[in-house]
């Protein structure tokens, strides 16, 4: 029998769960675009999983802003800029169980914008 009323942690835990099982199949082809999203601030890097390193690093702790919508959109675009110099083309976009709106959605659009493929 389903469980009908799932709190809060159990869906993200979900989510989080599906996601991972898609991302180990394609884990050592491409980057990882991580987005780590908290109350107050938002963070994102580039990590290459085949040698465990982070390629790029931004978070909102750096532009000395709260998380808003326009800082994910300067954070996406100064991600996107800097892989394009690193040049790292395409990247697998790692939400970490969060929902695709918001913050998350328009981080993702700037990076998009800079011609990093998602």
């Amino acid at each position: 029998m389903k469980k009908v009323n799932i709190d809060r942690r159990e869906r993200k835990a979900l989510r989080h769960k599906r996601l991972t099982k898609y991302l180990a199949d394609i884990q050592n082809t491409k980057p990882r675009l991580i987005v780590t999203k908290t109350n107050a601030n938002i963070y994102a890097q580039i990590i290459d999983d085949s040698t465990s390193t982070s390629l790029v690093y931004k978070s909102s702790l750096q532009l000395k802003k709260p998380g808003t919508i326009e800082t994910a959109k300067l954070i996406g675009e100064m991600i996107g800029e800097e892989a394009v110099k690193k040049g790292i083309t395409q990247v697998v976009f790692d939400r970490n169980g969060q929902k695709y709106h918001g913050q998350l959605k328009v981080l993702a659009e700037a990076v998009r914008a800079k011609g990093i493929i998602l």
